[in-house]
């Protein structure tokens, strides 16, 4: 055992080793499902690439139509893993989001970014960006050069969402920042909301149950430290994680016009969370926010457990949000 050890370059519990021979061993997250037809929500789903060039693919759901010109919301979804482990084809994510397509009847598009530390950060969230701008490609009247039908035919372009949960929380407010602060000519629609699950924000200095939970607090310390290389001098206090921090845009800047917070009390990143709803609703931000607590449970508990009661609860809000007018 203490060879096995000393052969251990960072062991970065309870996801992924890294060995001095430069083998990545991941520990969960990498089990997968085929995309399909889910007979019990009625979605089908398929898997596509949008970039050959850097290998970023996404799984696509679509919900049984009635008519198969309608044209439903879209929900571009990044999954969470601390930005190391998981896909779109993990088995629990494919079912969240099968529930979440059914109950909201919706497009969804589930990006596959790449995974630290093979492509430590940015890379997700330039990953993010290039998936947004593939979306784009399908917009009717613009320079389409998209070929997704599901895309071209089912989708209603004035209402996209881009939504995630945990690390994935955290690409899909970098993104609608990053379109709202410099909007770019290559996205031809305007995001209409955020969908925010469990997200990882983080910082140095502790706060509310942070404070008292050093276990916890120490571990996500050594997430950030693992998968965003510190030579700079900002370390957990990088903008890409504390959106709080001097250096950071402004929330006013968020680039949609309604977001939906959700947190779960028994989760070190609930405090994050709140902070997040609370100094946006104060920021000269003009759009609408809302939060949902979800009591008794802890860190993306839907992902755990998807089609328990509670995150059944969770995933009509959802719809509720996406669907209001």
């Amino acid at each position: 055992m203490g060879s096995v050890s000393i052969d251990i370059l960072h062991d970065v519990p309870p996801y992924i080793r890294v060995y001095k021979d430069g083998t990545i061993e991941r520990l969960v997250g990498i089990e997968v499902v085929p995309a399909t037809f889910d007979s019990v929500t009625g979605v089908t789903s398929k898997d596509i690439t949008i970039s050959p060039e850097t290998g970023i693919s996404a799984r696509l759901y679509r919900p049984t139509l009635s008519d198969t010109k309608q044209k439903l919301p879209l929900v571009i979804y990044f999954h969470g893993g601390a930005f190391v482990i998981a896909s779109p084809a993990e088995p629990k994510y494919h079912q969240s989001l099968n529930n979440l397509v059914s109950e909201s009847n919706v497009i969804a598009v589930s990006v596959d970014y790449r995974l630290a530390p093979e492509h430590p950060l940015p890379t997700a969230f330039e990953d993010a960006f290039s998936a947004l701008k593939w979306v784009s490609t399908h917009v009717s009247g613009g320079p389409e050069s998209g070929t997704e039908e599901w895309l071209k035919e089912n989708v209603d372009f004035n209402r996209v969402f881009v939504a995630g949960d945990s690390a994935g929380a955290t690409i899909a407010h970098q993104l609608a920042t990053r379109v709202g602060v410099k909007p770019d000519p290559d996205v031809l629609f305007k995001i209409s909301g955020l969908i925010l699950i469990n997200p990882y924000f983080w910082g140095k200095d502790p706060i509310g149950a942070e404070k008292t939970d050093h276990f916890r607090k120490g571990m996500v310390d050594n997430w950030w430290k693992f998968v965003c290389p510190t030579d700079s001098e900002k370390g957990l206090d990088d903008p890409l994680i504390n959106p709080f921090v001097d250096g950071a845009p402004d929330l006013s800047g968020l680039g949609c016009g309604r977001v939906i917070v959700t947190v779960s009390e028994l989760d070190i990143l609930r405090d994050r969370g709140w902070n997040y709803y609370e100094k946006l609703v104060k920021s000269k931000w003009e759009g609408k926010a809302e939060i949902m607590e979800i009591e008794g449970e802890d860190h993306v508990f839907h992902i755990f457990d998807p089609n328990g009661v509670k995150a059944v609860n969770m995933m009509k809000r959802l719809g509720t949000f996406i669907n209001q007018q």
